[in-house]
């Protein structure tokens, strides 16, 4: 009897001293094996450059291979979907973008995953900045101006965007919404078709991520007039915010790290200051702004703060768009 009490005592001391210790092991132990940050899109995206330039940093401080995994296809849904379903150990890792992890579940009526139940926030990795643009001959000199010729000229405006639900498509409705401006849309498949409209003088306007836009203003033949973001764009501070014209206006597109649900909190917590260090470093952040992105880490917590807002906002402004599920 005296012996199974002192095994019984035994067991009891050891669980409680495992608990503890379990965290900081599984961070010890991690990464075990290489690591593969999926990428919903081709390479050359915004989100492959920056898994590329991440990953090739994780893998020095690792000491481990981290391959990038380009898996395109219905908007980033096939990729999504594959590291929902990968082991949690932090292994498997899933650029999420803005479109991903809260416009899709509005627009596609089958979608296989779950954008908060199915994984983990590790680390905002930054914005990709996009920018109001207009065609030079347009008689507009700012926001202000633009809004008063669309009131003038009701329907005689159209601007573009990078594809339906896209937050280009949205920063538009977003400024139907708040202003009663009546400007049509045209999808185009992606930037590049768009710009190459705009500065061919078929539309009037589009809205643009910066690394399409910078390069084509040395032509003449558009003017950026503002950005979407809620503040200023630190890589030409003197080019105003929608929202200091608009109040109310805001408009972002992010990207950030994700892990399958289930992640130890140990690992999510090492790869958050990695990550966060990496895109610290003066290389990496002007690596990032001259592809018109500003790298910002941030907590999980406050990525996770950031998929439910765009949950809630992406909802309201598809459902006033009246756009269908595909």
């Amino acid at each position: 009897m005296r012996l199974l009490f002192r095994t019984i005592l035994s067991l009891a001391v050891a669980a409680a001293f495992a608990t503890p210790f379990a965290a900081p092991l599984a961070a010890q132990t991690y990464p075990s094996k290489p690591v593969t940050i999926v990428v919903g899109f081709t390479p050359g995206a915004a989100s492959d450059l920056i898994a590329r330039t991440v990953g090739e940093r994780l893998g020095a401080v690792f000491n481990q291979t981290v391959i990038v995994d380009n898996r395109a296809g219905a908007s980033g849904n096939i990729a999504a979907t594959y590291v929902a379903r990968a082991p949690a150990d932090g292994h498997t890792l899933l650029i999420g973008v803005d479109a991903i992890m809260t416009s899709n579940v509005y627009l596609f009526k089958d979608i296989a995953f779950d954008p908060v139940k199915d994984f983990r926030p590790i680390s905002n990795a930054g914005a990709n900045i996009i920018g109001l643009a207009v065609a030079a001959d347009l008689p507009v000199k700012n926001v202000a101006e633009l809004i008063a010729y669309a009131k003038a000229n009701p329907g005689k405006l159209s601007y573009g965007s990078s594809g339906i639900g896209s937050p280009h498509h949205l920063s538009g409705e977003l400024l139907r919404k708040l202003t009663g401006v009546q400007i049509t849309h045209v999808p185009y498949k992606g930037g590049g078709a768009a710009i190459n409209d705009l500065v061919g003088g078929h539309i009037p306007m589009a809205f643009l991520s910066m690394s399409a836009a910078v390069p084509m203003l040395s032509t003449g033949k558009i003017k950026l007039l503002a950005v979407v973001e809620k503040t200023r764009y630190a890589g030409m501070p003197e080019l105003p915010t929608i929202g200091e014209t608009v109040p109310g206006f805001e408009m972002s597109s992010w990207l950030g790290f994700f892990a399958p649900a289930g992640t130890p909190d140990a690992i999510v917590a090492q790869l958050n200051s990695e990550i966060g260090k990496i895109l610290k470093s003066d290389a990496v952040r002007d690596k990032f702004s001259a592809l018109g992105f500003a790298a910002a880490g941030s907590t999980p917590a406050e990525l996770a703060e950031t998929v439910k807002t765009g949950l809630e906002v992406r909802g309201q402004l598809i459902k006033a768009a009246g756009i269908q599920q595909e």
